[in-house]
């Protein structure tokens, strides 16, 4: 049994997080495990995984049963290739956070059947004192775009604080089904989780309905291919799971090629087009830990510049949700 107390370096981390930091050959789940099961003690009480920590705080820690690192040879084949697709899709690099533009497709985390994920990819990238980068925000696994990424334990405690404190701001572009009536417009409603068999989905809940969240997004049309299709630009002040593939769904225009949310009969995807998700993560603009600001934006994916082409959209169109507000 050990206790250690609370760095001002790691206040505001997440009990599971602190202990995956201090203790990188703990596997995740055994994490979580420990402290669901009463183990570790904060200032002697018992904790949630998600509770947040306050520097000068105490934690107990039981013995742990920390897995042997896997052997790793440095320069091992498999390992070179994850580091040059890393440096390929590279938006941004500092001493202090990375920003990766994440391909339609690749899953941020590790879930059931899910072995390729970015955040393993990101055991490559440890450093000469064993600190590895850390996620501070996650996109869907079809969301293409800017992904930000914490390289120091620093970057993430302050970045974490960034996103709960909604001072990040996100801008996506999506492709959806017919045009708004309202260009420009607010969308505010609850969401809750609904499990369906073997999938969840987001639905539109009551104010007050348990498990329900207050989401916020901001929309506004940017260009429209006739009456088939607009271009729009997305700012979610909020950020729940789903909430702008289901906001969208639910003000009529859901977002083309999106295989939860898009429910309109009768309507045909162009010729040419490819069925998969029309939305990107654009640009994300966030305050650096050190002083400055973090403003990077991530290109079309190919299966969206191939619609856009199509459609003669212009990338390079002056973007009009620039100027909501960023408050609900």
């Amino acid at each position: 049994m050990q206790t250690v107390a609370v760095t001002a370096d790691e206040a505001g981390m997440r009990v599971d997080r602190f202990l995956e930091a201090r203790f990188p050959g703990l596997s995740f789940s055994h994490i979580q495990r420990v402290i669901r099961k009463g183990e570790v003690r904060v200032n002697g009480k018992r904790t949630a995984p998600k509770n947040r920590l306050e520097a000068g705080q105490s934690v107990r820690i039981p013995p742990l049963r920390l897995d042997a690192p896997k052997p790793r040879t440095p320069g091992s084949e498999a390992d070179e290739k994850t580091r040059a697709f890393l440096r390929s899709i590279m938006l941004h690099e500092d001493a202090d956070v990375l920003v990766l533009n994440k391909p339609m497709g690749l899953a941020v985390q590790g879930g059931s059947g899910t072995t390729r994920h970015l955040d393993g990819m990101l055991e490559v990238l440890r450093d000469a004192h064993g600190q590895r980068p850390r996620l501070v925000h996650r996109l869907d696994k079809d969301t293409a775009g800017c992904l930000l990424v914490a390289k120091t334990r620093f970057a993430a405690t302050a970045l974490a604080k960034t996103f709960r404190s909604r001072s990040a701001r996100k801008i996506y572009w999506a492709l959806v089904a017919g045009v708004p009536k309202v260009q420009q417009g607010r969308i505010s409603t609850f969401l809750a989780k609904e499990e369906r068999e073997e999938d969840s989905f987001m639905r539109i809940a009551r104010h007050g309905e348990k498990g329900a969240s207050h989401a916020v997004t901001y929309y506004a049309v940017v260009e429209n291919s006739g009456p088939l299709m607009a271009w729009m630009s997305l700012k979610p002040v909020t950020g729940r799971t789903h909430q702008l593939r289901a906001h969208m769904a639910h003000i009529g225009h859901p977002i083309v090629g999106d295989p939860k949310y898009f429910l309109l009969e009768n309507w045909a995807l162009p010729g040419g087009m490819q069925n998969k998700l029309h939305l990107l993560a654009r640009r994300i603009v966030v305050p650096h830990p050190r002083g400055g600001t973090i403003d990077v934006s991530a290109p079309l994916p190919p299966h969206m510049q191939q619609s856009w082409n199509l459609l003669g959209l212009d990338a390079s169109r002056y973007d009009p949700i620039v100027e909501a507000p960023e408050e609900e």
